[in-house]
């Protein structure tokens, strides 16, 4: 046996989420392989203290490190059903069982709301180890129902973008989720409610191309890969050389993609400042 435990894919650590807590005492980095305890990384909001990357995390660690401390989740009677009886190397139906006995999420986005900066905020956070963050039925009608809410009490909505795109198992079903959100959010503009869009890694596929670029204010943690298709298809599509770190969120904030990037041990401050600035006291 070696000194250290791997991670599983996506650390998860608040209660909501045990079973993706990492093993032992010790952790080490994915991108540099430097060691620690996984207490310290912890207290360091699952950033390496020595190269900075931000190691993947699930939604009620989000949850945990930006609301002031209790949050209430919404519309978590909302369950995804394989309606197209769709079998791949297994059944669609199969996979969700295991991915809610994996997780022990009921779907690949969870919506809760609290407060920041002691001002009220809802969150749509997105869990890739979730079916892969992956876009259904359900995840489209919880982020409506969440924009439809935050019309109601007038409160600022966040989604938090963790994905590979759009979720084949439900064919077209799911791509109609794209038209149906970017839709939807036109309410919250017309309500003079604020949206802000959280990429963080990986953000692609169909999210991208849709309500994940829609924010009023766009923006993303450090190192994270954003984009529509892979690098391969691209290159393929264009029929040239692509550069170095082109979907990285570094590279998409100097071509304008981005409004900022921001560290995670910063990421409640800066949210707390954006409803700040952007409060209306005639929705208050």
């Amino acid at each position: 046996m070696g000194w250290f435990k791997r991670f599983k894919e996506g650390i998860q650590t608040a209660t909501k989420n045990k079973k993706e807590a990492p093993d032992g005492l010790w952790y080490k980095c994915k991108k540099c392989s430097e060691p620690g305890t996984v207490k310290e990384f912890r207290e360091q909001f699952f950033i390496c203290h020595k190269c900075g990357h931000h190691a993947r995390i699930g939604s009620h660690d989000y949850f945990d490190i930006i609301f002031d401390g209790k949050y209430e989740q919404l519309f978590e009677e909302l369950d995804s059903v394989d309606f197209l009886e769709f079998t791949d190397l297994q059944s669609y139906s199969d996979r969700l069982v295991k991915a809610k006995a994996k997780t022990d999420l009921t779907e690949a986005i969870t919506v809760a709301r609290g407060k920041v900066g002691k001002k009220p905020l809802v969150i749509a956070a997105m869990d890739f180890t979730f079916i892969g963050g992956s876009m259904g039925s359900v995840m489209g009608e919880r982020i409506s129902r969440a924009i439809d809410y935050c019309v109601k009490h007038k409160v600022p909505l966040m989604i938090l973008s963790k994905t590979g795109g759009a979720r084949m198992m439900e064919s077209a079903f799911s791509l109609m989720q794209m038209a149906k959100t970017s839709a939807k959010l036109t309410l919250l503009a017309a309500a003079q409610v604020p949206y802000f869009s959280f990429l963080t890694d990986p953000t692609t596929g169909g999210v991208t191309a849709s309500f994940a670029m829609l924010g009023d204010i766009n923006f993303s943690e450090p190192g994270a890969l954003i984009g529509f298709a892979g690098p391969r298809v691209i290159k393929e599509t264009i029929k040239k050389d692509l550069p170095e770190g082109f979907q990285s969120s570094e590279f998409l904030i100097d071509h304008g993609f981005l409004d900022f990037i921001v560290s995670r041990n910063e990421l409640k401050a800066k949210i707390s400042d954006l409803l700040v600035m952007f409060h209306n006291p005639a929705t208050a």
